[in-house]
């Protein structure tokens, strides 16, 4: 599928490939910046790829060579459109914290500001190496409130994140990885071919499998203790438990057999 223009979306694509959603947020002309009508959009194309059984991970990327997205479309918002907020965040994507299903940031160039916070509210980064991420909201008056203060705190060391934070100096692909929030780095032009082959390596898994893990993980750092978290069976973990993938992984290895994920 591939919606755009007047019948679908206007500020990104939609292509899905079998289990696999890829989301290219489309304003090139403004290195893929956002506003509120972007913000709503993309909301719509998220809660649709949530809803669905049939669509197993997502990918979102930016428009062109140049950015992933520069973040906040300042102007609009100099000329006072700024416009209701969406429910689930910048690009629909760093205020939704009850989706299971993996997401990965094929980073394809800037991201900045809210773009950044965007790719960081994502499970994996992949990034070209013509990458370059910076939360720079305090040069123009402003706090990386989309979640950046804080994911990236929770991602780095304190030191290191402050570094970026208090400073908006701008970190490249490389060392982004360094500091641990980018997965791979990979040639320019490569970003969204690396996200995909992450993507296929996933899919051989169980959905359900997955999306336990992912849920046991994130609510898991939020538990008082270690211990808390081990001994909390989270409701993505029973739902696996019960499930028919639960019994068609042991069976598939013991009859040396691909599996057949019913994620059901």
């Amino acid at each position: 599928m591939n919606q755009d223009g007047a019948g679908g979306y206007r500020f990104c694509t939609v292509e899905d490939e079998g289990r696999l959603r890829i989301v290219t947020i489309n304003r090139p002309e403004v290195m893929n910046a956002l506003h509120s009508e972007a913000h709503h959009e993309l909301e719509r194309v998220w809660d649709e790829f949530a809803a669905s059984p049939d669509l197993w991970i997502g990918i979102v990327t930016g428009a062109g060579e140049r950015a992933f997205s520069a973040g906040n479309d300042l102007k609009v918002q100099a000329a006072g459109r700024r416009g209701p907020r969406a429910r689930s965040g910048f690009a629909g994507l760093t205020h939704r914290f009850d989706l299971e299903k993996p997401l990965i940031a094929a980073v394809n160039g800037v991201a900045m500001g809210g773009g950044f916070e965007t790719a960081l509210a994502c499970d994996l980064i992949v990034a070209a190496e013509n990458a370059v991420f910076a939360l720079p909201e305090p040069r123009v008056g402003l706090i990386a409130g989309a979640g950046g203060v804080h994911r990236l705190a929770r991602m780095i060391p304190q030191k290191q994140a402050l570094g970026m934070i208090l400073t908006g100096r701008r970190v490249s692909a490389e060392e982004g990885r360094a500091l641990g929030f980018v997965n791979e780095v990979v040639p320019a032009g490569q970003a969204l071919a690396a996200a995909k082959r992450w993507a296929a390596q996933i899919l051989e898994c169980s959905p359900m499998a997955v999306r336990a893990s992912k849920q046991a993980f994130y609510r898991g750092l939020d538990a008082a203790s270690l211990e808390q978290a081990i001994a909390t069976v989270y409701p993505a973990q029973q739902a696996n438990l019960a499930s028919e993938d639960y019994v068609e992984g042991p069976k598939a290895f013991a009859e040396k057999r691909r599996p057949n994920w019913q994620n059901r």
